[in-house]
Order: structure tokens, then C-alpha cells, then sequence
């Protein structure tokens, strides 16, 4: 699904449209269909942690969220080989409004979630 994107991507401010591509349950891809070569490997953090932060009120206006829309959140994966070495950035996630098909990334500050970080390994949730 494409998503417009109304709040800039850390390091890709020219990205303006995204396209969400569920690969399982854990893992998916974001791509720029107007920019070829940019993609992202995200991951649902829900699968791996227990997650949970405040949108602020600037992203809930810009995606239009209310107590009915349905969103999706993913965080960026720096992916290693094997995986489990791969870093997983809690401190920036995406938000996917599925209802109005925008989306917008979050920067949380370190000091209010200090159990997040920006390269956790996913090693570390694994057994």
C-alpha cells in the first residue's frame, strides 16, 4: 500500500510517498516508489518487545488519528548478517494511518524512554 508521508523520514526529506510491503509478521519493507534505490527493512516492534509511547499531538493532527483509526507501527532495522546482530531504532518509529493511508515518523526523546534506544540488537529479545 502507498502512504503519503507528512512528516519528513530522518535522512530522507525528499521521500513523499511510501510503499508498505508486509513480508510476515515480523518484518516488512519500505520502499520510495519515486526514488528506486531508497528502502528500508522495518520491523513490527510488538513482536519483539513490549512498546508502547504518546504520539504527540502535532503527528495526531498531520495523520488525522482518532479513537477509530486503525495504525500500524514499525521501527527501522539496520539489518547484520546473521540477523539477530541486526539494530532495531526504538527511538524513531513510523506510524502508519491505514484509514487515510498517511504516515509520519516520531522522534521520541531519549530521556523520556530511557528503555529504548536508537541500535538495540534483536539478539537481545531473542532466547
Amino acid at each position: 500500500m502507498i502512504y503519503e508521508v507528512k512528516s519528513e523520514i530522518l535522512g530522507f526529506e525528499q521521500m513523499v510517498r511510501a510503499e508498505l510491503e508486509p513480508i510476515d509478521e515480523m518484518f516488512a519493507t519500505l520502499r520510495d516508489p519515486d526514488h528506486a534505490p531508497i528502502a528500508f527493512t522495518l520491523v513490527n516492534p510488538y513482536s519483539l518487545r513490549e512498546y508502547s509511547f504518546e504520539i504527540p499531538y502535532a503527528i495526531k493532527a498531520l495523520l488525522e488519528i482518532d479513537e477509530n483509526s486503525k495504525l500500524l507501527v514499525y521501527n527501522i532495522v539496520v539489518v547484520q548478517d546473521p540477523l539477530d546482530m541486526s539494530c532495531v531504532n526504538f527511538l524513531a518509529p513510523l506510524i502508519f494511518n491505514e484509514g487515510n493511508q498517511t504516515m509520519a515518523q516520531v522522534v521520541l526523546k531519549a530521556s523520556a524512554y530511557p528503555d529504548f534506544s536508537m541500535a538495540q540488537r534483536i539478539q537481545s529479545f531473542r532466547p
